[in-house]
Order: structure tokens, then sequence, then C-alpha cells
């Protein structure tokens, strides 16, 4: 087993000791419970823990860390599995952490706009919960009726209204979190200005469960939004259509969501849901949905007429504006399960490029062209308004990425292709275990080696997620 460099009468003895802390209803061995945890939304990739437990508190995490980082036994922790980088993939078996049971709104505290809350839950419970309050909490990931608020602390998640409202790090105030060792840490205060030694809220934020393990987290919330409005916007050219994100800004619009779609994923999600309420025109080669949001309808009746405009030098099409809530829903149904429509038909290897939003166009173009030159099919959408392109491949007898010889030269032709547009090689999915091998393309050696070193200085022994990010300290 891989729990442990010893032998079995080691194993049960690690074994006995997580039941005595956690109780033997929350300490898993059975094959049915270690395959369901075998795998995340990664590609097709599958690797079984030894363990999996599933603590109730800090304070029972603790215990378990001090075991784990004293015979040096893997740890990985993992929310709800929506991950796209191998993050929570127990690679190398051990101990897998699941945050579940972790699942409380510990307080809205409506006075200051702060929420404070543990990391199983769900996203879009914690977003209702502080909307009934007329509060907002505004990132929101694709996934975010099922991923848990401390994947998202994770990866520094963002979603589509990351273009007006910012990602999870602006909205993160403070951290409770079990380091390696087992000691229970704040990471600041929970206060808007904090400038009282390193930011080390900061930099567990989007570290990807290398560096502790969060058990409670305050955020920072604002009040909601009272209207919004939603158009849909055809372009028969690709590369048009990312042209005119650029343009929208720089008339002096900020919408709250800006998405592509291109026309061969908007198919696939179509059908895969049974939905019509996009037309689906042979002519038509993607779709911008553009959200605006504010306090007075008048003024973003006013904005979108503004839009519409704009969009009009870039040969775009008879544009739709969603009447009711029930067409805004539909529309966000079809954007949020592309990525899961276009997996099932083959689009197995995904990509979490992001560029200066000017140069979308040229990031689309080079795709196209890669695909051509290294014989894969691709289709594209996601995140246009910040320049967050998520590129989905789909190869002849290649359903992953890692360690791939077919796949691995075209990955590396993409990232040097955003690299040298200005971009970098994640938006919002992380590194994980799929995407490491590259780092070296967008960051010099002297990056590499002071991450490292922050990795060493919280977890000395390597066993936090160990493998993730960097093969090795």
């Amino acid at each position: 087993m891989a729990l442990t460099t010893k032998d079995t009468a080691d194993f049960l003895a690690h074994l006995s000791s997580f039941r005595q802390i956690l109780g033997e209803q929350y300490v898993f061995t059975d094959e049915e419970s270690l395959n369901n945890y075998a795998h995340d939304e990664t590609e097709n990739l599958h690797f079984l823990p030894d363990i999996v437990i599933k603590p109730r508190t800090a304070e029972e995490l603790s215990s378990v860390m001090k075991i784990c980082n004293e015979h040096r036994i893997p740890v990985t922790p993992r929310g709800a599995g929506p991950g796209l980088s191998g993050g929570a993939l127990p690679h190398l078996g051990g101990v897998l952490v699941s945050f579940e049971r972790m699942n409380s709104i510990i307080e809205i505290d409506e006075r200051n706009l702060q929420v404070t809350t543990e990391p199983g839950v769900i996203t879009e419970v914690l977003q209702n919960a502080v909307k009934e309050k007329g509060l907002f909490y505004p990132p929101d990931p694709s996934s975010r009726g099922s991923c848990f608020i401390g994947g998202n602390i994770a990866e520094n998640s963002g979603g589509p209204k990351a273009v007006k409202y910012g990602v999870v790090k602006d909205y993160v105030l403070n951290l409770q979190v079990v380091l390696p060792s087992g000691d229970i840490i704040w990471t600041g205060a929970n206060v808007l200005k904090n400038s009282t030694g390193y930011n080390l809220t900061q930099l567990v934020v989007g570290s990807e469960g290398t560096l502790g393990l969060v058990t409670k987290i305050v955020l920072k919330l604002l009040p909601h939004p009272k209207f919004d409005l939603l158009m849909l916007v055809p372009f028969n050219d690709l590369e048009k259509a990312g042209a005119a994100v650029s343009a929208i800004f720089r008339a002096g619009f900020t919408p709250s969501a800006l998405e592509l779609v291109e026309i061969d994923a908007l198919k696939i999600v179509s059908e895969f849901v049974d939905s019509s309420v996009v037309p689906v025109d042979d002519g038509v080669a993607a779709h911008l949905i553009i959200e605006v949001d504010g306090n007075h309808l008048d003024t973003l009746m006013a904005e979108m007429e503004a839009i519409s405009t704009v969009l009009l030098d870039f040969d775009c099409g008879e544009i739709f504006f969603a009447d009711d809530a029930q067409q805004k829903a539909e529309l966000w149904k079809l954007r949020r399960r592309v990525a899961e429509a276009v997996k099932l038909v083959g689009y197995t290897i995904e990509e979490d490029t992001v560029v200066p939003r000017a140069n979308l166009p040229a990031l689309i173009h080079g795709v196209k062209a890669l695909g051509k030159e290294y014989d894969f099919k691709v289709v594209c959408y996601g995140h246009a308004g910040d320049g967050n392109l998520h590129i989905r491949i789909k190869k002849e007898g290649s359903i992953y990425s890692l360690n791939n010889p077919e796949v691995i030269p075209a990955l590396k032709a993409l990232f040097r292709l955003v690299s040298s547009l200005g971009g970098t090689i994640s938006g919002e999915h992380g590194i994980g275990l799929i995407q490491k091998e590259y780092m070296d393309i967008v960051f010099e050696e002297a990056n590499l080696e002071l991450m490292r070193g922050i990795k060493k200085a919280f977890d000395p022994n390597n066993i936090l997620n160990k493998g993730k990010i960097f093969d090795s300290l």
C-alpha cells in the first residue's frame, strides 16, 4: 500500500488511530468508497487512495495531520470533485480528506457585509443564503451547484461574473487553516484593510491544497444588484467575436458577464440539454452572452443599447434579448453545461488559457492553426470578458494528456503561444497534476525556486498534496 513504507501492522495502527479520532463511521477503506474518491472531472484519470476520512472539526483534522506528518503519509484534500487539473486526485495513495461534513454557514454578518462559512458548503447554497439577506457573493464557477467553497479557495475560482466583480481572492478576508504539522492558525483578520506582515491569506488562496487545509472562511459580501439584463449576440466569424470583446470595454462599458461560446460547442450542449432557446444557424461561428446588472433599470437598458451599437462594427447578426427570468436561466444553463457536454462526445482534454482580452483574436486564430498542425479537433468557450478561454481538445486515440507523448508537443506549442501573447497557462482551474510540466514555459527557474521554498516552509515533510504543482521540492 502507498500509505506507509513499512508493513501491514503500521497501516492497521494508523487506521485504528484515525477511527479513534473521527469515529469508525467516518473512516473508509472499502473498495466502493475508495473508487468514489479516485477521480474528479480531470480527463479520465483514476487513482485509488488507501483511506478516506471525513472530519467534522479543525481539531479532528489537526490530530490526523499530526499522525500523517510524523509518519510521512501522503494527504490529499478534496472538495466536491469537479476539478479539471487533477488537484484532488490521490495519485500517491495515502489519506484522502473529504470536507463534505464541514458544511455549515456559521454566520452571516449583515452589519459588516461578511459571511463565515465552513469549506464544505456548496457555492450556490451560500450564494442563495446571503441573497435572502439582500447580499451578494459574486464568484460563480460553472459548477457552482455542486462545487464547495473550500475548493473555490484552493483554485482561486472565477466564473462569468469575474469580469466585473473579480475572483475568489477578492472576497477572502481571513482563513482558519490546519497546517501539515497539525497546528491551527488564522491567516489574517476580518477587516477590509490589512498591512500587518506577509499576506498569508492570499498565499493560501489558489495554493491548490498544497500549503494547508482550510477549515473556516471569512468572505466579504456586497449588496445584491436589483436588476440584470441579458443578451445573446451571434457572429459569423469567431475572431470578430473575440475582437468585439475588447471593443466593448474600450467604449467604456463593464458587463457583469461576457461569455463566448463557439458554435460547435453550442450545438453539442443544446442537444445535450434538449434546448432550442438558441437558434443554431450554419452561418453562425460563435455567440457572445452579455449581461449587465445594477440598481437602475433605465440605465441598464441604455447601456445594452449602446453595447449593441458597438457590436454592429463586428458584423454581428440579429441580437436576441432575454425577455424574462426563465429565458435567462435557460441561456445560463447552456453556458454552464458546455464542459460536461463536450467531454461526453470526446473533447476530454481541457486547457484553461488566459491572455489580455485584446489578444483573444490572436489566441483563437493560433488555437485553430495548432489544431490543423497537430491533428486535433478543438472547441473554444469561456470567460471572454477577462480573456479566459477554455480550449477543449479531441484527438483520436488520446483521451488524456498526462504523460501522453501524442499530446504533449501540441500542448507545449499552445502554451508557448499563450505566453507569447502575454498570457499564462491557467486562469482558474489550477496547475494540479496535469499542468505542472509546463510551468517552465511561463516562469523562470528563480520563480519556481521561490514557490518551492514557500511549499517547504509550510510543509517541510512534503506530505500535503505532494506532487501537485511541482514534482519535488
